[in-house]
């Protein structure tokens, strides 16, 4: 057990310190508020969240000093700053990747666009297929499938300077083989693959201008690279498109997410650039959040 868990009366307990941490939050909004506070008390003092959830039910009490830390980090969380850069981590897939201010916070839902293009990497008939992230931001999604396709290569393109700080850590910190990190404009990405690439996949900024973020950990602290896409949010998309377009073989696949509103579209946009077979695909919750093509 953490040496900051002990069994003093005169200090808070675990269980209680998180029932008002949960409060707290819940009165700021932070809609899963007793998940948050389970796993910024587990950062706090370094244990995992099952051993702080076992802390709560045995009675163990907090030392002075780690409760003020907590209650530091749960002022912060209430103020709608994001857990994860509270943290410094995200969990995506089977990974744990370093995020913070300038990086896009990668999303459970991105974790669909990752089994589509997974599954195409899977059944390519190369024995060393290539695929390719557009605008990797965290390096989320280019990690997941170079470690979950370790047969396959993978290219990863971002060109937003503190985003690609982040990349850059993230694959240093997995260190796989088998991917590779560029800093360099979409349209320009990796020219010496052109008519290579079995997988193009991107997660591309895709709000509209004019449109305000429900969410406060997104209207006010991811990038705004990496959340507006021009006027109807499809300026990368088009980008994505004719990139992938240069870098695809026949019959390879491009696989984009987007707004749920935006598939019909994305899929009318991809038609018009002659990409073939625009198919959509539901997310986690049944939205439609992802649409894919076939090189012609």
């Amino acid at each position: 057990m953490d040496a900051d868990l002990t069994h003093t009366s005169q200090h808070k307990t675990v269980a209680g310190a998180i029932s008002d941490a949960a409060e707290h939050l819940a009165r700021a909004g932070v809609l899963d508020s007793r998940r948050d506070a389970e796993l910024l008390l587990a950062h706090v003092l370094a244990v995992s969240p099952g051993a702080v959830q076992a802390a709560a039910v045995r009675g163990d009490t907090l030392e002075e000093a780690s409760d003020a830390h907590y209650q530091e980090l749960v002022a912060r969380r209430a103020s709608r700053e994001p857990l994860q850069h509270i943290t410094g981590s995200a969990p995506f897939r089977h990974l744990e990747l370093r995020v913070g201010p300038g990086v896009f916070v990668p999303r459970p839902e991105t974790e669909t666009l990752v089994q589509i293009a997974l599954d195409a990497l899977l059944a390519a008939a190369s024995p060393s297929p290539i695929a390719i992230d557009l605008g990797t931001g965290s390096g989320a999604i280019a990690l997941a499938l170079a470690t979950e396709a370790p047969h396959a290569r993978v290219f990863a393109a971002e060109n937003a300077v503190d985003a690609f700080v982040w990349a850059k850590e993230n694959f240093a910190r997995v260190g796989a083989h088998n991917a590779t990190l560029a800093f360099i404009d979409l349209a320009r990405a990796f020219p010496d693959l052109d008519g290579k690439v079995s997988v193009v996949v991107s997660n591309p900024p895709y709000v509209p201008d004019a449109a305000v973020p429900r969410d406060p950990e997104v209207r006010w602290f991811d990038p705004p690279t990496a959340l507006y896409g021009g006027e109807d949010g499809l300026d990368v998309v088009r980008q994505v498109s004719a990139t992938a377009l240069r870098l695809a073989h026949p019959g390879a696949l491009v696989a984009i997410e987007h707004g749920e509103s935006q598939g019909a579209a994305i899929r009318e946009l991809l038609v018009a650039d002659g990409w073939r077979a625009p198919a959509t695909h539901m997310d986690l919750t049944r939205r439609d959040r992802v649409t894919t093509a076939l090189h012609p």
